[in-house]
């Protein structure tokens, strides 16, 4: 029994950038790179375990193959996908929809239902998160008329924030922004503006307009999600929400703490600092940018060093 660290997949965007080299010193494909999928079984990007028995085996087939790491779970696909976002530039305004919306007209995909832990930001920054209309023709009315300016809603934020994104909430980061996102294993997306930008053959990109005025919700509501803390050993646990589709906390770690899971699996993604994670003994680095997927029954374990890491489950 060991811990499952994974290779991330990177995916270039038309509004990516090279933050996620200059602050995670990955190696990323090109100067548009604007997605890390850092934890990810979905067959658009499935990561590869780094180590031990399994090294090699991609995510997806490791779920397939051996149920028993993850407790031999009822769902079909492994429900949870990781990224971290690099907005060099604003992304789509977009909405996704439930699971039963994407059942019927994306093929059997997940709906998305999301969460956003912002790492950095560039000062005074903001995202759209939410509309103003009171009724689905006041949407329709306000989209058909290109009145975004009245139709979309604005949020100032900070690093640290933490914002749980619903199925059905019309939303986008905004330029200078740096994401850690939990979401539900879907690449569905519905597009309804786009600035007018045309991708690198000069074309305006598709909207969607259809299926999202479908799948918005009408009026906007925000998901409520208080915060909790616990102390465990030297560390502070955050809890951020704890949902039908996934718990999401922040461990900051500053000295040693042990831990014992022996009944969930947990994904974690270290996005500050370093430390060690010693199992059996055997001791695992831990450095901003390290992946990794604690099984089920993994026991006993002991964190050493000073990070922040998001901690995620079903």
């Amino acid at each position: 029994m060991e811990p499952l660290f994974l290779q991330p997949v990177f995916k270039e965007r038309i509004w990516g950038g090279t933050a996620l080299q200059k602050e995670f010193g990955y190696e990323i494909p090109s100067e548009n790179t604007g997605e890390c999928w850092a934890i990810s079984a979905h067959p658009n990007g499935p990561s590869v375990i780094e180590n031990g028995l399994y090294k090699g085996m991609t995510l997806d087939k490791l779920w397939n193959e051996h149920p028993e790491l993850f407790g031999h779970p009822q769902e079909k696909v492994f429900p949870l996908l990781t990224k971290i976002l690099d907005a060099n530039m604003d992304l789509s305004v977009q909405v996704h929809p439930d699971d039963s919306y994407a059942k019927v007209h994306e093929n059997g995909e997940l709906g998305k239902t999301e969460c956003w832990y912002i790492i950095d930001c560039k000062e005074d920054a903001d995202m759209i998160f939410g509309h103003n209309a009171k009724t689905k023709e006041e949407l329709i009315e306000q989209i058909q008329e290109g009145k975004w300016n009245d139709l979309l809603r604005r949020v100032k934020i900070k690093p640290g924030d933490f914002f749980y994104v619903p199925s059905g909430t019309i939303h986008a980061l905004c330029e200078g922004t740096l994401v850690l996102e939990t979401q539900q294993s879907s690449d569905t997306t519905y597009r309804v503006y786009d600035y007018d930008r045309r991708d690198a053959e000069g074309n305006l990109r598709d909207l969607h307009l259809e299926k999202a005025i479908e799948v918005t919700t009408v009026p906007h509501h925000d998901a409520v999600s208080t915060k909790s803390f616990e102390e465990q050993g030297n560390t502070r646990m955050t809890t951020y929400v704890e949902s039908e589709f996934f718990s999401v906390y922040k461990w900051e770690v500053h000295g040693t703490s042990k831990f014992a899971f022996n009944n969930q699996y947990r994904l974690f993604s270290v996005i500050n600092g370093e430390g060690t994670l010693s199992h059996n003994g055997v001791e695992y680095e831990l450095k901003k940018g390290t992946h990794f997927i604690i099984p089920i029954g993994f026991g006993e374990f002991q964190v050493d060093g000073n990070c922040e890491m998001i901690v995620s489950h079903t």
